[in-house]
């Protein structure tokens, strides 16, 4: 009768066991997707910095840490193409826009899922910027992944976006891009 008992405690224990090691595993998301690095490079094709991007239950953390740009406000879109051929960027495409609508948080048509907020250059020259876009996703197979076949860009612009105009918020030339890619 002991050996009855003992062995219907260590069945229990072990179910209990077996059922906790279950919870833990279903609290951790099957599609883990590890932080992409960035290399940031200016027209000059030379390193400035970088961009980290990481899925959040929230949607992409992007930090930004750039050196070496003028002061003051700078548009910062994600485009559609992972290239980002010096001088001009336009190998990076348009802005990243998998729903087809009109570009700018103001405008009644839009906005991209590549438009983000503008950034501030500081007077030293320097950029250190955390934003999460719940938009986006680095889960591959998504329509609003920023990991299809060709990746895609950040591009950060000359001048502020005016959150309106189409195609670009009028922000001027690229001035600085990273590859988005994994």
């Amino acid at each position: 009768m002991k050996m009855y008992k003992i062995g219907l405690i260590i069945s229990f224990f072990a179910a209990a066991l077996a059922g906790c090691q279950m919870l833990q595993e279903s609290t951790v998301p099957a599609t883990a997707v590890p932080a992409i690095e960035s290399k940031m490079i200016n027209s000059e094709g030379e390193d400035i910095g970088s961009a980290v991007l990481k899925e959040t239950e929230e949607g992409v953390l992007i930090q930004i840490s750039v050196k070496g740009l003028e002061p003051g406000e700078k548009a910062v879109h994600i485009h559609e193409t992972g290239a980002c051929t010096p001088p001009d960027f336009k190998s990076a495409g348009g802005h990243f826009n998998p729903a087809g609508k009109q570009h700018g948080f103001q405008n009644p048509k839009g906005y991209h899922a590549g438009d983000l907020p503008n950034l501030k250059v500081d007077e030293d020259g320097t950029i250190n910027l955390e934003l999460t876009v719940k938009e986006l996703t680095l889960e591959k197979g998504s329509e609003y992944s920023l990991l299809d076949e060709d990746g895609s860009a950040i591009v950060i612009h000359e001048g502020p976006d005016d959150y309106k105009t189409d195609p670009a918020g009028n922000s001027g030339a690229r001035i600085a891009c990273g590859e988005i890619k994994g």
